[in-house]
């Protein structure tokens, strides 16, 4: 029966995690934050270790600034290879 007891903590604490996560993405969303689930879970565990909130949102800013130019640059690289 103990071991029971702790099970069911243990269910309880996951589901409040999961509604937690939830209303974070919610809230992710309703500001346009693009940040998938996964990467705002590693967020908040990242922010749970202490992590400095600006660096960390600095470093997605930059993530997304060279992700869109290598985007950029495919799609040239692609109409440039398509007129041949």
């Amino acid at each position: 029966l103990a071991g029971h007891g702790v099970e069911a903590r243990a269910a309880t604490n996951m589901n409040a995690v999961r509604d937690t996560m939830d209303v974070l993405l919610e809230i992710s969303r309703i500001l346009n934050t693009g940040l998938d689930r996964e990467t705002l879970s590693i967020c908040v565990r990242l922010c749970e270790q202490g992590i400095n909130l600006e660096a960390l949102s600095s470093v997605i800013k930059e993530l997304r600034k060279v992700t869109e130019a290598l985007k950029a640059a495919e799609n040239m690289t692609a109409d440039f290879l398509e007129k041949f």
